[in-house]
This record gives C-alpha cells, structure tokens and sequence, in this order.
C-alpha cells in the first residue's frame, strides 16, 4: 500500500456568479483503503467538463450537489493500486467517477478497464467516453440526421460538438460549426473536415451564419446558447431538430435575462415551422452504448473521427483550469494531469 498523502480539489463555497479559485480549497488526507469487493486506483487524469458547474449550485438539477468540503466529483483514468476485487489487479489502467482527488475507492462494478494498446487511456474521457456518447447519442437519437441536410453545431472544436460535426459528415451532412477564435476555426474547418466553421466574436456573426447555410437549418447541436442561438433561430427549417446538449451562455448567470419575453414567439414558430426541441443528459440513452463503442473505435480507428486535447499538469491547477473552461479558454478535451502517464 503506498504511503503518500491523497490531494483532494474540495468545494469551499458555492459560487454567485462566475466561479472563483475562493469557492475551492485543496486538502490533503489519508489514502483510503479497498474494502470488500472495492478497489483502490490512483489518477493519473482528471477530466473537467461543463457540467461541474451545475453541480455546484444548490439547486435541484439532474445530478445531485456537491456538498460544501465534499470533494468535487468527476471522471478520471488512472491505475489500480490495490485490489479487492476479483476483476482488476494492481497495475491495471481503469476510467473511474472518483472525483477530484489522487486516489479513490470504488466498487469494482464502477469501474472500466482500458486497453492502452487499444487507444490512449485519456480517450475514454473524451471520444470514446462520456463526451463522445453525449455527441452520437443526441446527434443521431433526438437529431436524426439525413443525408443533404445541414447540420449546425455550437461549441465546435469542443469534445462534443467535434464529434457531433464529425459524425454529422459521415451520415453525409453539410455541416457548420461555430467557435471561439479564427485557431479554433481553422481547427475545425481543416483537421475535423467541417464544410465551415464561423467564430461567435464575428459582429456580423448572424450574416456570416446565414451566408454558410443558404438553405437554412435542419439539424442544431446546442452547447451555447446567447447570441449563438440567436444567429441559428431565424435560419430554422421546417421540422427541424434541436438537441439541447448546454447552454454555457447561462451556467454563471443568476437573474433572468434582460429584454422582451421571446418565449411567445419561440412557441409560435415550433408551431408553425414544426420544428422539435428536446434537453437530454447522456444517461438518458445509456440503451445506445454498445452501438457506440463499436462505431466510434471504429471511426477513430480507421481516422473518421479525430480529436484534440488539452492537457494541463498539476492538480493544484484544477480551479483556474476549470474556470478558464467555461470561459472557452480551452482547445480541445480539457484534462489535467497530476501523476505519471507510463503509457506515455
């Protein structure tokens, strides 16, 4: 059993507004040890993702609150230290929900294992993980797209929305994807093989959108919403799609919005122009994982599916990491490494 200490990322406070490094505190404590049935693995990355922030309000949501001085929750991969169960050995490399911290215990049953020889352990956060299922479930289940349609993605060169476009062109979408800067852009245009891609800093952002897409949208992926939906929401076609993946514009918000009630008008036109909007989280098609996992090893694979991440060391960054994330200061998956990969 190792002897070092375990450094935990604990919620300090809840955040008004946009999070702080103030509402974080890091600890350190006592390496826990497997009971019966459980294993002990240590992280090597931490996956940040959007949804963090949501689970530090106090508010009802889909996931149950982080507690104050609990510690922040959230996927990692790392290496089985000790064992209990008869289904994982020390040394095995394993993707875990263990939260934001150097070492955890979980039950067995909680547990991946992952084949390094097979892909990068660090993909099973990213397109062979959560974030990829998130994108192939929503696109294809609630989306349903069809060849010659086009397909509109927010949040574009992100981990999910690079994978929606990508999965959108492969069942022969046109696809548009929308990001942060003219890098990001030209990420998307010319390593994910979108048709175009337009940055939301553009102050003629809705001009360029309508100019991208001449016959309107069929299929929108949003991750954003604010003035990114405003651009798509005059652009929508009859029987349109829109899978409502996030809408980070408003995770640091706390009033309502400024400005006139749209919400008639927003009716009126489902009305007229039938078009469907639907919320998901990803465990709502947890029925879709084993269509998943065989199409997108396959995709990455074969090099039909490509992505970027963005790898931060040292777990005493994971504050300012994850805030610059919701500010879209990230290129890519956002993870942070804070152990030894040996498989690098």
């Amino acid at each position: 059993m190792t002897q070092d200490l375990n450094r935990q990322i604990l919620l300090a406070s809840r955040p008004e507004g946009v999070p702080t490094a103030q509402n974080f505190r890091l600890v350190e404590v006592s390496v826990p040890e497997p009971g019966e049935g459980e294993v002990l693995y240590r992280a090597i990355y931490l996956s940040l993702d959007p949804y963090h922030r949501g689970r530090m309000n106090a508010g009802e949501s889909y996931a149950e609150p982080v507690p104050i001085d609990g510690v922040m929750g959230g996927s990692s991969v790392g290496i089985v230290v000790a064992s209990r169960s008869p289904d994982f050995s020390p040394g095995d490399f394993v993707l875990g929900y263990g939260g934001w911290q150097d070492y955890a215990v979980t039950p067995g049953t909680d547990l991946r294992k992952l084949d390094p020889s097979q892909a990068p352990i660090t993909a099973s956060l990213g397109v062979l993980g959560m974030p990829g299922l998130t994108a192939y479930s929503g696109l294809l289940r609630i989306g349903e797209p069809k060849a010659g349609e086009s397909v509109v993605v927010a949040a574009a060169s992100g981990p999910v929305g690079g994978t929606v476009g990508q999965i959108a062109r492969l069942k022969g979408c046109r696809t548009i994807g929308i990001a942060g800067t003219t890098e990001k852009c030209d990420f998307v245009r010319n390593e994910l093989g979108f048709d175009d891609c337009i940055s939301h800093r553009r102050d003629d952002l809705a001009a360029a959108l309508a100019a991208a897409c001449p016959d309107g949208i069929d299929v929108y992926f949003e991750n954003v919403g604010g003035k990114v939906f405003d651009a798509v929401y005059p652009l929508l076609n009859f029987f349109a799609r829109i899978p409502v993946c996030g809408v980070i514009t408003r995770y640091n918000v706390a009033d309502t919005p400024p400005g006139p009630d749209r919400l008639p008008g927003f009716l009126t036109d489902s009305l007229i122009k039938r078009f469907r909007t639907q919320g998901f989280i990803v465990t709502d098609f947890e029925d879709m994982y084993g269509d998943f996992a065989r199409d997108m090893a396959r995709w990455v694979r074969e090099g039909k599916v490509r992505f970027k991440e963005d790898i931060v060391d040292g777990i005493e960054n994971v504050p300012t990491t994850f805030i610059g994330l919701l500010a879209g200061k990230n290129f890519g998956k956002q993870l942070v490494r804070i152990s030894d990969d040996p498989t690098r």
